[in-house]
């Protein structure tokens, strides 16, 4: 949502930047302390890093092994490269490439200012309604780089199609330029050693008071949102901060909207989610995205949506030692019920007959209420995968149940016409359903079938009835693997989610081959013609791609999510 506001030269560093970690050390053009108090959302890439920080990191120096060319040129190109704007025009050599993802050594902050309450314009009668604020702004430390920007800009506004209005202005006393086109208006400068664009005149000014120090006001350093968040901002070299709440503002004009939106945002509660905050570090060999949505956590809140946690959920019971990638989350499927009556069902409102009309239809087709179906299930939801090309015949999908013989009756009503036999083997019930034609139609055949195994506690599924049953024979027979569980370890004891992807298990050059195998017959499957040569751009680069590049770096992914009194965190670590 805030990158669809940005001004679209900018975009290409804010995409890299999100894939490629940065270094700590180095001062961004805004900091916290000298962005305004009201700031709604902010992004700062501390720039690349450099020397043993850089060296010593798995993911760095994956990114700098020449054998990743390939891919980091694929990147870049399609970033930088509009196959529907450019059509006529050459592409980008390798060389020019590689130049401009170096842009990404510097620094940046990005960020949206709501429009000030005094200032908001009101429409005239009989009129067009008020312009659409874009509080984007966007700084750039260009400092040995200021030729490379200047190419890459021209470079990118020579594939527009649509010719923009330029003018001359001065804003702050700083000479720049208008560039107004029918998707909006950007103001351009380059002062000292910053580029400054911004979507708005008065955002622009305020921006280049901020980085002359003529700053006035509050900063948002000193609001009570920040202060919440700083515990998550520490130490990061890219960071990012939003006032949840403010979504709505970035979405459309809160003055202007309807009663009955207001009325749905009321419901929502969004106000109980106050901000969204974190950071990516280097820590030596790791790289770690930390993280967190804090606000009030009270019954009836948003939050309501995330359950407690469990510290040994079913799941666990799965893992074996030939396991790639295990992940498993927890979610409150009552409070999301309750959450999205709140929302649909307001007194009023145009959705609330056609959300009861629905809900009323579930019911009668299930032959119970909504809530005492939900209740059947534990909330606990995930995926499990042995194969290490990870093929998809043998990965398991699973979901959380109770009371196994409510369960299973609530899947013979629903999957009715598409059950075609049913086996208990112990305590274990398996189902085969066909995801093609109907048991009761005379004269159609089933084909494309799914096996379910219902246990007690979890219900599974995957494609194939032997990958079911080779999971099955080994539940519980094994221990949880020693890496798996030093990695579960270092997070609290409850989790609401929790991810571990053993890289060093894959087989990466079957991978490679599975994943082309799977694009081309995606692409033949579509009939597009845009999608065959996006097939084709990406088979042409994975072809010259050394699979080996990965293992030689990287070694784990692991990840989990808890819930407390101050919110829901997570926290991700790449080794």
């Amino acid at each position: 949502m805030c990158l669809r506001r940005l001004p679209p030269l900018m975009l290409p560093f804010v995409l890299i930047a999100l894939v490629l970690p940065g270094r700590a050390e180095a001062q961004a053009p805004l900091e916290a302390t000298q962005l305004p108090g009201r700031t709604s959302f902010y992004l700062v890439w501390h720039g690349s890093p450099a020397g043993d920080a850089r060296k010593n990191n798995a993911l760095m120096s994956l990114w700098d092994d020449p054998d990743l060319t390939p891919l980091r040129v694929a990147m870049v190109d399609a970033i930088m490269n509009d196959a529907n704007k450019q059509k006529e025009k050459p592409g980008l050599t390798l060389e020019e490439l590689a130049q401009i993802a170096t842009l990404l050594d510097n620094p940046f902050t990005m960020g949206y200012l709501p429009r000030r309450e005094a200032a908001a314009p009101k429409a005239a009668a009989g009129k067009a309604a008020a312009p659409t604020w874009n509080g984007m702004f966007f700084v750039y430390d260009r400092t040995g780089k200021e030729e490379l920007l200047l190419n890459t800009v021209l470079r990118m506004r020579s594939g527009d199609k649509e010719l923009p209005k330029l003018s001359e202005v001065t804003v702050a006393g700083v000479k720049a330029l208008k560039i107004e086109k029918k998707s909006g208006t950007t103001y351009w400068a380059e002062t000292g050693k910053y580029m400054v664009a911004a979507g708005e005149e008065s955002i622009f000014e305020e921006v280049l008071n901020r980085l002359a120090g003529k700053s006035a006001g509050s900063s948002l350093a000193d609001s009570q949102a920040y202060r919440e968040a700083k515990p998550l901002l520490s130490g990061g070299m890219l960071e990012f901060f939003l006032r949840v709440p403010q979504i709505k503002d970035m979405a459309g004009d809160s003055s202007t909207s309807a009663p009955e939106l207001k009325a749905m945002w009321s419901n929502l509660k969004l106000d109980s989610l106050h901000v969204f905050a974190g950071h990516i570090s280097l820590e030596g060999a790791r790289t770690r995205l930390q993280g967190g949505i804090l606000g009030d956590t009270a019954e009836g809140s948003l939050f309501d949506i995330w359950s407690a946690g469990q510290s040994q959920p079913a799941s666990l019971a799965y893992v074996t030692p030939e396991t790639v990638y295990f992940n498993e989350s927890q979610i409150n499927l009552l409070g999301i019920y309750n959450t999205l009556k709140r929302v649909l069902m307001q007194p009023g409102s145009n959705s609330a007959p056609l959300a009861k009309t629905m809900e009323n239809a579930a019911e009668t087709r299930i032959g119970m209420p909504l809530p005492d179906a939900i209740a059947l299930t534990s909330g606990e939801f995930g995926t499990l995968q042995t194969s290490p090309a990870l093929d998809p015949d043998k990965k398991i999908f699973f979901a959380g149940i109770r009371n196994k013989p409510e369960s299973l009756k609530l899947i013979r009503t629903i999957l009715s016409d598409r059950l075609t036999s049913e086996r208990n083997e112990g305590n274990v019930t398996y189902l085969k359903i066909s995801l093609k034609g109907n048991q009761g139609a005379t004269g159609v055949a089933q084909w494309n079938f799914y096996h379910l195994a219902v246990t007690p506690d979890l219900l599974l599924g995957s494609s194939k009835s032997e990958t079911l049953r080779g999971m099955l024979s080994q539940a519980g027979t094994a221990s949880l693997p020693a890496n798996l569980q030093a990695a579960r370890a270092q997070f609290p004891e409850k989790l609401i989610g929790f991810s571990y992807y053993d890289l060093q298990k894959l087989d990466w050059p079957a991978l490679k081959q599975n994943w082309k195998t799977q694009m081309t017959k995606a692409a033949v499957e579509s009939k597009s013609t845009d999608a065959a040569q996006k097939t084709k751009m990406l088979n042409d680069w994975m072809s010259n791609l050394n699979p080996g590049v990965f293992p030689r770096h990287l070694h784990s992914m692991t990840g989990a999510s808890w819930k407390d009194a101050s919110g829901v965190h997570f926290d991700e670590w790449l080794d």
